[in-house]
């Protein structure tokens, strides 16, 4: 599950974490803008609101079913063809959709991904991909994001894309659900608009 945040991010992350039970058995991977920090607090601060361990990503390692992966500030994070995930400096902002699109790569429909709370349009080129390989798609909803922080789900749901625009204590929820109860990942599906496959990832870094 891939989780991508930017302006009012860290509150929208530790109300999620919050809802997502000590059993949830899928590996957790998010992505704040922020910048870089040697001592990573936002670990830490999330760690305190999550009943799932919090960990930094780290370079080269699979990742553990039932943890939160934190991608480091700064950073962009994708997968390998066998799914580990390695990391680069970011240059740029869009640290969102490299790591969506390469999930979408390496793990085709067992993917979900959730935009939530930010500014500006990260996140609306990889949730195509996710899309086009046949993962799930949500979005923060406006009255949850503030006044500042609708644009990057407002850019993920105009791209026809997302199947599910929830308050964030319901998207917390939806996605234990898609995760956790049989059969809730196959119902209520968008249709995948004719445009969802045409931004393809890069290739995946082999380290």
């Amino acid at each position: 599950m891939c989780l991508a945040a930017s302006l009012g991010g860290v509150q929208a992350y530790g109300k999620l974490l919050a809802r997502l039970p000590a059993t949830f058995p899928a590996p957790v991977v998010l992505v704040q803008h922020r910048p870089a920090d040697a001592e990573d607090r936002f670990v830490a601060v999330l760690g305190r609101r999550s009943a799932l361990p919090v960990v930094p990503l780290a370079s080269g390692r699979p990742l553990r079913p039932g943890t939160v992966h934190v991608v480091p500030g700064r950073t962009r994070a994708v997968f390998d063809d066998r799914g580990q995930p390695w990391l680069r400096q970011a240059e740029g902002h869009r640290v969102a959709d490299e790591l969506f699109a390469s999930a979408a790569k390496a793990f085709g429909p067992r993917v979900l991904a959730a935009v939530l709370t930010g500014r500006l349009d990260d996140g609306a080129k990889g949730v195509r991909n996710v899309k086009g390989a046949g993962g799930r798609v949500l979005a923060q909803d406006e009255a949850t994001c503030g006044e500042l922080g609708f644009q990057m789900p407002a850019a993920a749901i105009a791209t026809g894309c997302v199947d599910f625009v929830l308050p964030l204590e319901v998207l917390a929820d939806a996605l234990t659900a898609l995760v956790m109860v049989p059969g809730a990942a196959g119902m209520m599906r968008v249709a995948l608009p004719s445009w969802a496959r045409v931004v393809t990832p890069r290739p995946a870094y082999a380290g």
